[in-house]
């Protein structure tokens, strides 16, 4: 059966209510009009008997319920890491979802390879965690980005089935009308006129605390690269694709009263925004289930209602800063950043006037001179760290990304020079996205605790496992010292 809504009953008192708290947690098909939806859609309630309630949209798909296009289920959170009862099965999730994404195959024996087990073992703990097969969720995967990017922007068709993953536009158009009964150019004449400024939506559970989100990425905006304007935050991106790198900017801006964030993107990123969109949902943790998160909190003494983590647009760039700084202020690693950009960045054109250029890419600072770095006011012993981090990633042999395996990851980290326990912790924290990361020792934390002593960190952040990294952020709140 899958991850069937363990309680159905209490399923539709929360679709009943609209509640936001469930929204991405389960999905409601109706027999009487064969068409899934959010619990939050606005349409009248359907009746109790005509409610099949569902883990996933791929379920419900399978089960030959087309989406609303109302509520779209497309633009649902999702779930983050520590959600799966079954690790193996979910990571192999995420595989997929961040391969259409990228508008990439997926191959099965490859990825059970990656993953360690056979394709027959992965294809049984697949279908008994997620309730379908692999085959059937890539395919509700790649349809539902495909619904998404009609809906929402103007690419063209064509464009849009190979952002999507689809070999060809033949078998797209096959595709769709055979899982939704309607042609693309259809849904698109059902859209109405072209929006003329086009934005992508992206759902949220609340409560979600966009004020300190906000707050904390206002106070590491690196000049240059990111701007937190009110209630929007821009950056520039340079984004490797089929050989090319494909240079534009973006706009999230959070809109609270819809518990959303709605993108903006340079036309540019278009071939891209399948990836683009993961990438914001994962540095903005839309996908956080707040409610377990807060209780372990409170439970330990704190309160933190709505407290998100902060991720990484872009994992190379992040882990650098990290380096930058340790044993120094925020604003002082900022300054060095800056440095780095003026120096080593790569310009785009925004129609932002404070987004000028895109952090310099792993090979770029890999091969930069080590005196030239020392130049910028990077002491000897960082130099070595970033170089090396640089040269890791580079090469390939370092994935500085979400999904990426954490425990080899944290130990390549941690045998690069300068990387002790503090540093890949945090990185584990903001650029794996790890929720029970925990950077003991931390100059913050010293101060919101009380102590200097790692070993004492370590035992007060006992009482928020598995959340210890929500607690971190939340303990860092007033000196906000990292």
């Amino acid at each position: 059966m899958g991850r069937m809504f363990p309680d159905a009953d209490a399923a539709y008192l929360a679709l009943a209510a609209r509640d936001a708290r469930f929204d991405g947690r389960f999905f409601v098909g109706v027999t009487s009009t064969g068409i899934y939806c959010r619990p939050v859609c606005r349409v009248r309630t359907p009746r109790r008997e005509n409610c099949r309630f569902f883990a996933s949209p791929a379920q419900a798909e399978a089960a030959a319920f087309r989406p609303c296009l109302k509520c779209r289920p497309e633009i649902a959170p999702g779930l983050s890491a520590m959600d799966s009862s079954d690790a193996l099965a979910d990571c192999a999730a995420r595989a997929i979802e961040a391969a259409v994404q990228a508008g990439e195959p997926v191959a099965l024996p490859a990825l059970a390879a990656r993953l360690g087990v056979g394709e027959r073992h992965l294809r049984r703990i697949f279908a008994a965690a997620h309730g379908v097969a692999p085959r059937e969720y890539l395919a509700t995967q790649r349809l539902l980005l495909a619904k998404q990017l009609l809906t929402d922007t103007t690419m063209p068709v064509a464009q849009v089935a190979l952002a999507s993953g689809f070999e060809s536009l033949r078998r797209f158009n096959a595709a769709f009308l055979e899982r939704y009964r309607l042609a693309p150019t259809a849904l698109r004449r059902a859209r109405g006129n072209a929006p003329a400024d086009p934005v992508l939506r992206l759902a949220w559970r609340p409560p979600y605390d966009v004020v300190t989100m906000l707050g904390f990425a206002a106070r590491r905006a690196l000049a240059g690269v990111e701007q937190v304007e009110g209630l929007a935050w821009r950056r520039t991106l340079a984004w490797p694709h089929r050989g090319a790198v494909l240079d534009g900017w973006i706009e999230a801006r959070f809109v609270p009263e819809r518990h959303e964030v709605h993108l903006r993107s340079a036309p540019a990123l278009a071939p891209v925004l399948g990836a683009v969109l993961r990438r914001v949902r994962e540095a903005l943790d839309l996908d956080a289930d707040p409610a377990p998160i807060a209780a372990a909190l409170a439970a330990g003494g704190l309160a933190a209602e709505g407290q998100r983590l902060p991720g990484a647009f872009d994992g190379f760039e992040t882990a650098v800063r990290i380096v930058l700084g340790q044993q120094v202020t925020v604003a002082a690693a900022g300054t060095l950043a800056a440095r780095l950009v003026r120096r080593y960045g790569r310009p785009v054109e925004t129609p932002f006037a404070a987004l000028t250029h895109a952090f310099p890419d792993a090979a770029t600072l890999a091969a930069a001179e080590a005196e030239e770095l020392g130049r910028l006011g990077i002491v000897r012993q960082r130099v070595r760290a970033l170089q090396a981090l640089a040269a890791a990633v580079a090469d390939g042999s370092l994935q500085l990304e979400r999904g990426a395996p954490l425990a080899p990851t944290l130990a390549t980290l941690a045998a690069l020079p300068g990387f002790g326990p503090w540093t890949v912790q945090l990185v584990a924290l903001r650029v794996l996205g790890w929720p029970d990361a925990w950077p003991a020792g931390d100059a913050g934390l010293a101060v919101a605790l009380g102590t200097r002593d790692g070993r004492e960190h370590e035992r007060a952040a006992e009482a928020w496992r598995p959340w210890r990294a929500y607690a971190a952020m939340a303990l860092w709140r007033p000196g906000d010292t990292r």
